[in-house]
């Protein structure tokens, strides 16, 4: 019994002693590397494209440009006195040859003035014949011979201007035309330089065109086109090219000849249609 007891008590013993003996640790959790963040991909730079050349630029910009159709003769008359219209012989949209008689003043005036300067010249003549006839027999001294003979030359002079001032009584055509506009009226005084008619030859054409600055590079006199206007077409040549390129709007201005314009009328718009070379 004693043994048996002894035994529990060395039992008991030893499991108290295990029981105060601390449970294991565990083994700390290793620290977290920092991973370095992956780099982002970079997009690839787009490839520098090489700017187009001058004829590439003049195709991409389009080869259609507004046209101005002009007559290739057109001008404004004016009076070159003052004085009243007498009559007016042409209306508004009649047709004139070169030199016809379009509007004649009243000059009664002017040949009054020409009739007394010719009477002037006619006595200044004699006088210097009375004198050259007196020199020749010694009567007159050459100072007086030489004063009528400028007497006379002034007199001429003189039926020179009013014979000049009398052929502006009539307002002639200076070339083929029709009249555009009609300014003044029968009976009408009008001052020196005051407009009278517009004159315009629509028999030849022409077409005033702004291309851009670009087309410089290729475009020349004599390069053809052509101009639509109506549903008709009309072919042309390039003749004038303005010499320097409007710094605001960087358009270049040209004149274009309208080979048969039957149909056309100063003042259409029209669209010219240009081909650069390839």
């Amino acid at each position: 019994m004693r043994r048996m007891t002894a035994g529990l008590g060395l039992l008991a013993c030893a499991l108290v002693a295990c029981s105060d003996v601390p449970p294991p640790r565990k083994p700390p959790a290793p620290a977290p590397v920092a991973v370095a963040p992956k780099p982002e991909p970079v997009a690839p730079k787009p490839e520098a494209k090489p700017e187009p050349k001058p004829e590439a630029k003049a195709e991409a910009a389009g080869s259609e440009i507004a046209a101005l159709i002009l007559a290739s003769e057109e001008t404004i008359l004016s009076s070159q006195m003052a004085g009243r219209i007498r009559q007016v012989k042409v209306g508004l949209g009649d047709e004139a040859k070169a030199g016809a008689s379009l509007i004649e003043f009243d000059c009664g005036e002017q040949r009054a003035a020409l009739d007394a300067a010719d009477a002037d010249y006619r006595g200044a003549r004699e006088t210097h014949i009375a004198r050259l006839k007196l020199q020749a027999l010694g009567a007159a001294g050459e100072l007086e011979v030489t004063v009528a003979a400028a007497n006379a030359d002034k007199a001429r002079s003189q039926v020179s201007l009013r014979r000049s001032q009398l052929a502006y009584c009539s307002v002639n055509a200076p070339f083929r035309g029709r009249v555009a506009r009609l300014r003044v009226k029968s009976a009408e005084s009008v001052q020196s330089g005051q407009p009278l008619l517009d004159l315009v030859n629509a028999t030849a054409l022409k077409a005033q065109i702004f291309v851009p600055a670009a087309w410089v590079v290729w475009l020349r006199p004599g390069a053809p086109l052509t101009i639509s206007s109506n549903g008709q077409s009309f072919k042309a040549k390039v003749s004038k090219l303005n010499s320097r390129i409007d710094g605001v709007s960087q358009q270049l201005e040209l004149e274009a000849l309208i080979e048969e314009g039957e149909g056309l009328v100063p003042g259409m718009i029209g669209v010219a249609v240009f081909t650069p070379p390839k």
